[in-house]
């Protein structure tokens, strides 16, 4: 079994940046082939602020507070953390508790609370570089695209949880609903996603995760008290409810940028340039002008590790 360690970031982080089709990716893992530029982490804080709205102003669903309660250090660890805003918010909100915050690339904040720390880490390995039994909160959304083996993951995330630990995941899914039968459909928007699975599917990655966190989480038979909380999400500016208006602008932001950051991916995935842009142009054209009031769903799940 390989050995792995946290990556320090030092004066030259441009070690840790590649460009590939125009797009600046990580170069930690060539598999991961999702940017990690300025409109991704856009992107990331779009998509921060789309949950903080599903969880009704909140940054977290389930008994966070009572997981962090102060005695003694408390420590939280952010899996997959992007432009970091997440980690940066938690810890604002708990001075006492240590966040460590991972991802593939230092596109995170500098300047940041005392409390937070960002590393650089591949959680896409055979063991994530923790003590066992170290985290009081484990906390990952919208990664599943980058696990290899989510079982295993979880299994690493019961290492990493303390007994009565808590772990919260989010994972949007990777097929958005189809259109009511009396109206007609999407094909740019439907085919580009057909694609995208297909893709996944054959880089071995298990897209059928975010509908099955539930029985996931139960076959590591280390948590319990497991709980799913799924969302609905207007995608576009049809909702009249301004709370659902606000869910869907953001959806629609978070899917407007999504698209391009796919060419990347499919490109490394062997379909030719013109298929791509089309794909890509198709379904951008029904995100523009949709024939029918679409949506999505976010899968959430959250658990703590048995005593």
């Amino acid at each position: 079994m390989p050995e792995f360690v946290l990556q320090a970031v030092g004066d030259d982080e441009q070690q840790f940046f590649r460009t590939l089709h125009a797009r600046t990716l990580n170069n930690l893992n060539h598999s991961y082939l999702l940017p990690v530029d300025h409109d991704e982490i856009q992107r990331s804080d779009i998509h921060h602020r789309l949950l903080q709205f599903v969880f009704s102003g909140r940054n977290y669903v389930g008994p966070v507070k009572e997981a962090l309660q102060f005695g003694e250090q408390r420590r939280v660890l952010d899996l997959g953390t992007g432009s970091g805003t997440w980690a940066i918010d938690i810890a604002d909100e708990f001075p006492r508790a240590e966040v460590i915050a991972v991802d593939l690339a230092p596109i995170q904040p500098r300047v940041v609370p005392p409390n937070c720390t960002f590393e650089i880490c591949d959680i896409d390995q055979w063991s994530i570089p923790y003590p066992d039994a170290h985290f009081d909160f484990i906390h990952a959304r919208s990664i599943h695209i980058g696990i290899h083996n989510y079982p295993r993951f979880l299994h690493e995330i019961a290492r990493l949880l303390r007994p009565g630990g808590l772990v919260l995941l989010v994972e949007p899914t990777l097929d958005p609903s189809p259109p009511p039968p009396s109206l007609p459909p999407m094909p740019g928007w439907s085919t580009l996603w057909k694609t995208y699975r297909a893709c996944l599917s054959r880089q071995l990655i298990d897209v059928t995760v975010p509908e099955r966190l539930a029985d996931l989480l139960a076959a590591t038979a280390a948590f319990e008290n497991i709980i799913i909380r799924d969302g609905n999400i207007p995608v576009g500016f049809w909702p009249q409810d301004p709370h659902l208006l606000s869910v869907g602008q953001l959806q629609w932001m978070d899917y407007e940028l999504f698209l391009p950051a796919l060419r990347p991916f499919f490109l490394c995935s062997g379909l030719p340039p013109s298929t791509v842009d089309r794909l890509i142009r198709d379904a951008q054209h029904d995100l523009y002008h949709p024939s029918y009031r679409p949506s999505t769903l976010i899968h959430i799940a959250y658990a703590s590790k048995c005593y």
